[in-house]
């Protein structure tokens, strides 16, 4: 039911949405969308109207009228695997989606997006994003959440900006709160989410950056004033731990030149280096692709999910 779910969120969309009426979409999603999901959508459409959500598209310069959606066909543990969000400005930008079977656009849902590593990028193969853990694991901490998956092009900026494009599309034709909207970078994801964080970080409420370096500009995020937490092994083999532990460095001189309080700069800031016992206990034997752990840990992701 999941890709029905996705449908249902389609059909609410305001205005601004590519998908008006089922007739326009493609046949495989049609035969999808049983007689009373369409009664429960006119239902809900009747009662509560087109105006549903919290975000106005005119706060987001960056979304063309020719921005549009073309979602796939393939489902994989509740993700549509194979979307692709058509940019006038990034080109096509391909990602995964769960929406969970309740979202029918009568109230806000949160919004987690998560940057997968290297293995994870579009060239790697349609899919290969769930490979990690932290797009399942996510669900555990709240049934009211849509989650993005990205499959991009590399770990700069161009992969940024098409971050940041995917995230104003949800705001703008999904209801989402906008208090929720939690992102995640994995490896070289995680350097991509830095970037992220530092040309957009008003789109979010805070960040988890794992098995990682951070590469954008620190002062920036400092301004902003936005939760994140760093977590790495101490002998990560791709990365090491010193860059993390740098620019947690860096990042804490800039709080308390702007006469930061050191309760909210620990509420800020946190850097979590594991030893090799912390991995061995999730049977990782190399520090980097046991970054995965992090995902199961409900210390981590509740900081990500429970705290914000």
């Amino acid at each position: 039911m999941r890709i029905a779910a996705l449908i249902a969120a389609a059909l609410i969309l305001t205005a601004c949405s590519d998908f008006k009426d089922p007739d326009s979409l493609p046949e495989s999603y049609t035969a999808t969308v049983t007689a009373s999901v369409q009664d429960q959508l006119s239902d809900s459409l009747d009662s509560q109207g087109t105006e549903s959500k919290t975000v106005d598209l005119t706060e987001y310069t960056h979304i063309s009228d020719s921005d549009s959606i073309e979602f796939g066909t393939l489902v994989e543990r509740d993700m549509i695997v194979d979307n692709v969000l058509h940019s006038e400005q990034q080109g096509e930008i391909h990602f995964s989606c769960y929406i969970p079977d309740s979202y029918d656009g009568s109230k806000p849902y949160a919004l987690f997006v998560t940057l997968p590593g290297w293995e994870g990028l579009y060239f790697q193969g349609v899919g290969k994003n769930l490979g990690e853990s932290f797009l399942f694991e996510a669900r555990k901490y709240n049934n009211e959440m849509i989650i993005i998956s990205t499959q991009l092009d590399d770990w700069g900026e161009t992969s940024a900006n098409m971050a940041i494009k995917l995230t104003e599309y949800f705001l703008a034709n999904y209801n989402i709160d906008t208090g929720r909207v939690y992102l995640h970078g994995f490896s070289g994801g995680g350097e991509t989410g830095s970037l992220v964080m530092c040309k957009s970080p008003g789109l979010y409420t805070a960040y988890l950056m794992t098995s990682s370096q951070w590469d954008g500009d620190l002062s920036v995020l400092a301004n902003a004033k936005k939760p994140v937490y760093l977590a790495v092994g101490e002998k990560d083999s791709y990365y090491g731990s010193e860059a993390m532990k740098t620019a947690y460095g860096e990042l804490y001189k800039l709080y308390k030149n702007m006469d930061v309080s050191d309760d909210e700069i620990n509420k800020l800031i946190v850097l979590d280096v594991k030893e090799q016992e912390y991995f061995d206990k999730y049977g990782y034997s190399d520090q980097h692709g046991g970054g995965n752990a992090f995902g199961q840990d409900s210390e981590i992701m509740g900081w990500l999910f429970g705290e914000h």
